[in-house]
C-alpha cells in the first residue's frame, strides 16, 4: 500500500463509521468537501466503488466492507500500541542492564538507583560488574560507567558521579615501620599492594601528577595483588604496605584513623564516573528513568 493512500484510508474508515460526511469531516476536522474528494480520489485510485452515497446516509459497498474488515483491526492495534506508549511515559517498565567496576556499583550506581527502583516497580536493572573495557555489544549491556577521559568515540556521555582522585594511603602502623615517602619515586622502595587490570593482564603502574602537571607513573612491587579495588583497601588497613586507591572510598578509613594519607601534593584530580552508551540508541522509558536518576547535578 502506498503511504500516501494511509490518511486516505483513514478518512474512509471515518466516514463509514459516523455514516456520514458532515460528522466525519466534523471529526477529522476537515471541510465536508475535501473529504469527499478524499474519497472520490481514492475511489478513483483503486479503481473501485467503496461508498454507496443517498440523501440521506452513507454506507461501505460490498467492496467497502471487506476493505474496512482488513483496516479496521490494524487501525485498533496502531491507536492501542500509540496508547501504551504514551502510558509508559507515566508508567515506565523494562530492563536496563550496565556494565561497571565494583567500585562504581558500589558508590555511585545504587545509591542513586535504590531509591527510583521503589519508585518504578516495572524498570529492573542489573548491574554487571567487569574491570575490562567491555563491548555493549557483545554483552548485551545498554550502558557502561567509565571515567570521563576512558570514554570511546561514538558514545553518548552523561556524567554521574563528582571528579576523582587516587591518593597513596598506608596504615600508620606500617608508615610507622616503613617511613613516609616524600616524592612518588619513593613508593619503589616500599610494599605496595598491587592491582591487575584486567584488560590486559598487567599491573596497574600508580600515576601521580607534578606541580607543572608532568605525570609521573611508578611500577611498585609488593607481596599482595588484586583485580578489584575493595580488598586492596583492605589490605592497607591491615599493615600489608601502601595502596593507591580512590579518595572516597578511603574516606570512612581516614577518618577513623585506619589510613593515613601521604604524598597528597602529587595525587590530581581527574574525571569522575560517566555513563556511556551508544549514540544511535533511542532510549527507552525505563531507560530514561534510569538516566534521570543517575545525572550527576552537583558543580563539576
Amino acid at each position: 500500500m502506498l503511504r500516501e493512500n494511509i490518511n486516505d484510508l483513514i478518512a474512509l474508515a471515518a466516514v463509514a463509521e459516523e455514516r456520514s460526511f458532515t460528522k466525519a469531516a466534523a471529526r477529522l476536522n476537515v471541510s465536508q468537501s475535501a473529504l469527499s474528494h478524499t474519497i472520490k480520489g481514492l475511489e478513483k485510485r483503486l479503481g473501485l466503488r467503496l461508498l454507496t452515497r443517498t440523501t440521506r446516509s452513507v454506507a461501505p459497498t460490498l467492496e467497502g466492507e471487506d476493505l474496512l474488515a482488513t483496516l479496521n483491526p490494524c487501525f485498533d492495534k496502531i491507536e492501542a500500541r500509540l496508547q501504551a506508549l504514551n502510558d509508559s511515559r507515566d508508567h515506565p517498565s523494562g530492563t536496563v542492564r550496565i556494565v561497571a567496576v565494583e567500585y562504581a556499583i558500589e558508590s555511585i550506581l545504587w545509591p542513586k538507583l535504590s531509591p527510583v527502583l521503589k519508585e518504578y516497580p516495572a524498570v529492573n536493572v542489573e548491574l554487571v560488574m567487569d574491570y575490562g573495557y567491555t563491548d555493549l555489544a557483545d554483552s548485551q549491556c545498554d550502558a557502561g560507567v567509565r571515567y570521563g577521559d576512558q570514554v570511546s568515540d561514538g558514545m553518548i556521555s552523561m556524567r554521574i558521579g563528582p571528579e576523582e582522585r587516587m591518593i597513596c594511603v598506608g596504615a600508620p602502623e606500617y608508615l610507622d615501620t616503613a617511613g613516609m615517602p616524600i616524592v612518588p619515586q619513593d613508593v619503589a622502595d616500599h610494599r605496595c599492594i598491587n592491582l591487575r587490570l584486567s584488560t590486559h593482564g598487567a599491573l596497574y603502574a600508580w600515576e601521580f601528577e607534578d606541580a607543572e602537571g608532568h605525570e609521573i607513573r611508578v611500577k611498585v612491587q609488593g607481596q599482595t595483588c588484586f583485580n578489584t579495588i575493595n580488598p586492596v583497601l583492605r589490605a592497607a588497613c591491615d599493615g600489608h604496605g601502601l595502596a593507591l586507591v580512590p579518595e572516597r572510598l578511603a574516606k570512612d578509613k581516614l577518618e577513623a584513623g585506619e589510613l593515613q594519607t601521604c604524598l597528597d601534593d602529587y595525587c590530581p584530580y581527574f574525571p569522575g564516573f560517566h555513563l556511556y552508551y551508544p549514540s544511535r540508541q533511542r532510549p527507552s522509558s525505563a531507560f530514561q528513568v534510569v538516566l534521570d536518576a543517575l545525572r550527576e547535578r552537583g558543580p563539576h
